[in-house]
């Protein structure tokens, strides 16, 4: 029998327990998926980050632990192995199971989009949105995340949201999903400086 261990935030507000706190969310660890260890990381240096970019992975969609485990560890290794980065690149990635699995995590600076890494918390969906949007499990797993980030002090309550195309010229996190996180009440239409960068 499979334990799957959730992961536990290291900071909780005072008087606010995590289950509180963070109620609708499962969130994995990275043990739990099997990471492997970064070679490298670097604490944000002024929290909490006022910005949140959502992304897709643009490959496989995944609908299970097992699969969306596998799909993580898949990443990870690319990104490690093949572009010789220092870990995953996101903060978190959410599968279509309804789960959040921990990537760089709240306390880390992600590599996701260029130019504001170090002022935001960047989460993928698995999968390639351009013509199909997440569903709901994952959509809402997006949302509870989010406020698990407010809830805990990692993000600002005034937070803008965006995708990843809202500061790159990538079409991620594709049409279909940024078609459905432009109507969410934190989408920020103040226009971001756009470096040429790529999207995973």
């Amino acid at each position: 029998m499979r334990i799957e261990a959730l992961y536990f935030a290291a900071l909780v507000l005072p008087g606010l327990a995590y289950s509180d706190a963070c109620s609708n969310v499962r969130i994995y660890s990275r043990d739990t998926w099997g990471a492997q260890r970064p070679k490298r990381s670097m604490a944000f240096k002024y929290t909490p980050v006022g910005l949140f970019f959502v992304h897709h992975t643009a490959g496989s969609r995944c609908f299970d632990f097992d699969s969306c485990a596998a799909q993580v560890r898949s990443i990870q290794n690319y990104h490690m192995v093949v572009k010789r980065w220092s870990d995953i690149e996101y903060n978190f990635l959410v599968g279509e199971d309804g789960a959040v699995y921990e990537g760089r995590g709240w306390n880390n600076v992600g590599a996701h989009t260029n130019g504001y890494n170090s002022q935001s918390i960047g989460m993928a969906v698995m999968g390639n949105f351009m013509c199909t949007k997440p569903n709901t499990e994952a959509l809402n797993a997006v949302k509870n995340l989010i406020q698990c980030g407010v809830n805990l002090g990692h993000i600002t309550s005034t937070y803008r949201l965006y995708g990843h195309r809202d500061a790159s010229s990538s079409s991620c996190p594709g049409d279909a999903l940024y078609n459905e996180i432009k109507t969410w009440p934190h989408y920020s239409r103040i226009p971001l400086w756009k470096p040429d960068i790529y999207c995973v």
